[in-house]
């Protein structure tokens, strides 16, 4: 893997969305920081986060995380808890988790083998006759017919 010359770090890529004041910007930063590890694999100039909440501190409040990187589809998690802050964790821990599967996904795989497929039989001629087969010796069965 390539080192990234201006990695993303939550700090430098979240944007705080409805719910949330400027002064919340801080508290959320450090609540995110373990996603730096997961983000620094792609640029800071590529990649956005925003964190919004719907109703907060009521009981049906709604935390929203969005990631865009360049060159991938949006990833959106969402979370009902009703603690902010536990909401809070539920979709850091999804993104990250959405993340890593991503990079998965898009990884090359070394161990994967191509498998022998099948080939199609030859439709039979009709006005050809199929040759008659001598019956099996039961005692010959090998690994590969039994």
């Amino acid at each position: 893997m390539s080192a990234v010359a201006n990695p993303a770090t939550v700090a430098e890529c979240l944007r705080v969305g409805t719910g949330f004041s400027q002064g919340d910007r801080n508290w959320i930063t450090e609540q995110f920081a373990t996603l730096d590890a997961r983000l620094a694999s792609f640029h800071s100039d590529a990649t956005e986060l925003e964190v919004s909440v719907k109703d907060r501190e009521a009981r049906g409040q709604k935390v929203t995380l969005e990631c865009w990187i360049a060159g991938r589809q949006k990833i959106v998690t969402t979370s009902a808890e009703e603690d902010l802050h536990t909401a809070l964790n539920d979709v850091r821990d999804d993104l990250r988790r959405r993340l890593n599967d991503a990079k998965t996904r898009q990884e090359p795989r070394h161990n994967k083998h191509l498998r022998d497929v099948s080939q199609p039989q030859a439709e039979a001629d009709p006005s050809e006759e199929p040759e008659a087969l001598p019956p099996a010796d039961p005692s010959r069965a090998d690994a590969e017919t039994a």
